[in-house]
């Protein structure tokens, strides 16, 4: 029998207090427990966790066994604490339904063995954040965990407790009412002063117990981040740990016991924590927490008596801590700082009584539209309002390590790979539904709800690739969506839609001027059951994504007695097909563009595919082009706009730092105008691209083309001067890697050019203008 040092994090030699006849265990666990003695000379290690205040937890260790062991802590205890049988139960029901706990192996109710009732349970190998700020990870990672986290509540939640056999674990209906009895009593037994607070709040629940207090869930009771076991590399739950507090009841009592650190008194200092709630570190707010939640449950957001429950919260805290601290008294407690509790109880209380007098939100906040010119559908409101929060939470803060992973592998073989970063930012954005919102069909928004997400989006580089709206998949999803056939959709758009595979456009030609689409060589040749495809392309953005499995390739389907607009088409061709030649990737401004799989010269040599992968049919290829050019374009306008906030933004804090020639770069009057003119400029191409949206949601894309034409000109150019201002008001940092300037100049710049030159469009307003004109003129006479 041995006690050392122990490997376990956590764990560290068993208190005095708290040892036991390890020759008894041993003798009892090799004749009950099957495997314990799989290697008979092993020694059995017992060393004890020191974290929880409650229920002592021992790691066992024999050869290559390992084991926890709870049991109920020596001495007196307050009546109805520590029924450690109920844990049992409890997770042996869990686990049995595949629900992430501990496999529960051994019950003993012979007190005779160790001094007290135990069980033993399997070691659950994995990551305990005891810190809710989780130091070490990043900000996306931290997001990541604490949604893992509010969805197994949920899934929790959603048990069915008959199905369970858990009938009796607990009483269920009155559930509130009896914690506050509870809670009263047990402080009541411990309480070393007078709390008034105490008192009072307890006074308070029980006089506004909510109406609703019937609700007959599994819940555990102490649900937080220090009680759940993370597998070791992803954010995922892997288990639940600590049921002592486990019942039927009202399941908001859990949710906002884990949520009460986004009120806790910064007078109070966190057991184990490095620090308070901060924003911007990648925690989700309490309104996204709750959303999640919600939507995995299926109920509203909108949470009736969330401050009753927040106030219970608090009120059953300050009872734990001072039961805590009673044991700690009477010598028998695990925890070393147990001491501290005593000066806990009364701010807690007394934060629980504040909490109990206001209103709290819990749903998103939607948009005030009453004063828009284009308003936003009820639904676009709370989309909007999520990818703000998300954005702000999310994808914000893990900006710069996005731009660290590209500059650390410009020049290696995974250049073209993303982040886990981002795959782990897509998780969470699906997870919240936030997920192909550019597509009406599927996210159930309309252009104009869509123009103010994608601003938003359009604020950060890889922002649309997050929520699955990026280029070109979004033009190519729609395309399949508008003009595939049920076979095309269900092998190509189902997995672009779930996001498991990207794709490109091959259009763009190095031979010809691409800008006139009727010049456009590429051959697409009928020959029995297949089409045979002939031909070089160039700028074929996102070919170089390691998931680009298909492309779809315009050519030519010559038919000499058509017109030149119906003489071209569209198939289908997937990457693996031989004869598809990916030569080289074209720079952009210097840059490679990795993120969006960069932009290949394509050359297709007697490329044969089925003649069932031809969209629509032959010659259909400019009808197909402007459905799928309309929105696109004006997608990329929408995230113009954000991008052109964002640089309006460095702009300005930039020229309220820096100092030059005595005063600060705002109060040159240069600087001053032409933060003034950017602000004008945004305003209008904004407007701009609503008014687009709003005629494509009354008139289609045919119907908006002077529009869509307009703001394709319009924004590139105002946000290549924004940006450029961005550039002269920050300097020579403004064209390195510590800003994103330089990057959105290319980027901004390019757009004159993509999906249409400038010039091409403006001949193309011109030719619509002067067709109105006409039209009006004759409509006089």
């Amino acid at each position: 029998m041995e006690e050392r040092a122990s490997s376990e994090p956590g764990a560290a030699e068993v208190l005095p207090q708290h040892e036991f006849d390890r020759r008894s265990l041993q003798a009892h666990l090799k004749e009950h427990l099957p495997g314990f003695e799989a290697e008979p000379e092993a020694e059995l290690v017992v060393t004890q966790y020191r974290s929880g205040q409650s229920n002592p937890t021992f790691y066992l260790q024999k050869g290559c066994q390992e084991y926890v062991l709870r049991k109920k802590p020596p001495g007196p205890l307050l009546p109805k604490a520590h029924q450690i049988d109920r844990e049992f139960k409890v997770q042996k029901a869990l686990f049995s339904i595949g629900f992430p706990v501990p496999k529960p192996l051994l019950y003993c109710s012979n007190a005779s063995v160790i001094g007290t009732e135990f069980y033993v349970m399997e070691h659950v190998k994995g990551r305990i954040f005891r810190d809710f700020t989780i130091p070490g990870v990043s900000p996306a990672e931290r997001s990541a965990i604490y949604v893992a986290m509010i969805e197994t509540l949920a899934q929790l939640h959603s048990l069915n407790v008959h199905s369970l056999q858990l009938e009796g674990y607990g009483i269920g209906a009155g559930y509130c009412k009896r914690q506050v009895s509870t809670w009263t009593k047990q402080y009541q037994a411990a309480a070393h002063q007078d709390i008034p607070a105490m008192n009072q709040l307890s006074n308070w629940l029980m006089k506004n117990l909510p109406d609703n207090d019937n609700e007959e869930n599994l819940i555990h009771g102490d649900f937080k981040l220090d009680n759940i076991v993370f597998h070791p590399t992803q954010s995922r739950v892997i288990a639940v740990l600590d049921w002592e507090l486990s019942t039927i009841g009202h399941p908001l009592s859990d949710l906002a016991h884990l949520s009460v650190f986004y009120f806790w008194p910064r007078t109070v200092p966190f057991l184990n924590q490095s620090s308070h709630f901060q924003e911007d570190i990648g925690i989700p707010s309490m309104e996204e927490l709750i959303s999640i939640y919600s939507r995995c449950r299926g109920i509203t957001p909108i949470l009736p008596n969330w401050n009753f429950f927040l106030a219970l919260s608090y009120f059953k805290m300050a009872g734990i801590l001072q039961g805590v601290y009673s044991r700690y008294l009477l010598g028998n407690n695990v925890s070393e700082n147990s001491f501290l509790f005593a000066s806990v109880v009364q701010p807690l209380a007394e934060t629980g009584l504040q909490l109990s007098k206001r209103t709290l939100r819990t749903a998103p906040p939607h948009g005030d539209t009453t004063q828009q010119l284009f308003a936003q559908s009820k639904r676009g409101q709370e989309v909007l309002s999520q990818v703000k929060h998300f954005m702000k939470q999310h994808i914000l803060p893990a900006e710069k390590e996005v731009i660290e992973f590209y500059a650390q592998n410009e020049n290696s073989e995974n250049k073209w790979e993303k982040p886990l970063v981002i795959d782990k930012l897509k998780e969470m954005a699906k997870a919240e539904g936030l997920w192909n919102l550019f597509l009406p069909a599927i996210s159930g928004l309309n252009q104009v709800d869509y123009a103010l997400i994608a601003e938003e989006t359009g604020k950060c580089f890889f922002a649309p690739d997050v929520f699955n709206c990026q280029a070109p998949d979004t033009g190519n999803m729609e395309l399949l969506h508008l003009y595939g056939n049920e076979k095309q959709k269900q092998q190509w758009l189902e997995p672009l839609l779930q996001g498991s595979i990207a794709s490109c456009f091959c259009m763009t030609e190095p031979d010809v001027a691409s800008s006139d689409a009727t010049n456009i060589e590429c051959s697409i040749q009928r020959d029995g059951d297949s089409y045979v495809i002939n031909g070089k392309k160039w700028w074929s953005s996102g070919a170089g994504n390691p998931k680009c499995k298909i492309a779809i390739v315009l050519g030519r389907t010559e038919n000499t007695s058509a017109s030149r607009h119906k003489q071209h088409s569209m198939i289908l061709v997937p990457m693996s097909t031989p004869g598809v030649e990916v030569i080289r990737p074209l720079s952009v401004f210097g840059y490679m563009d990795h993120l969006h799989g960069g932009h290949f010269e394509i050359h297709f040599n007697q490329v044969r595919v089925p003649a069932s992968n031809l969209i629509l049919g032959e010659g259909r290829g400019f009808d197909i082009a402007q459905g799928r050019l309309g929105p696109g374009r004006i997608h990329h306008c929408m995230r113009i706009v954000g991008l052109a906030e964002r640089a309006l933004q460095i702009m300005c804090t930039r020229a309220t730092q820096r100092v030059a020639f005595k005063k600060k770069l705002y109060s040159h009057e240069v600087v001053a105008h032409w933060i003034a003119e950017s602000r004008i400029a945004i305003e209008e191409i904004r407007l701009l691209t609503l008014r687009a949206a709003h005629k494509i949601d009354t008139l289609g894309s045919s119907g908006a083309k002077k529009e869509i034409a307009m703001i394709k000109v319009a924004a590139p150019r105002a946000a290549c001067k924004i940006v450029d201002r961005a550039i002269q008001v920050c300097g020579g940092a403004g064209v390195s890697q510590d800003y994103p300037l330089a990057n959105m100049y290319a980027l901004t710049r390019t757009l004159r050019l993509a999906d249409g030159p400038d010039e091409v469009h403006l001949s193309a307003i011109a030719a619509l203008e002067l067709g109105d004109q006409a039209r009006s003129l004759r409509a006089k006479v």
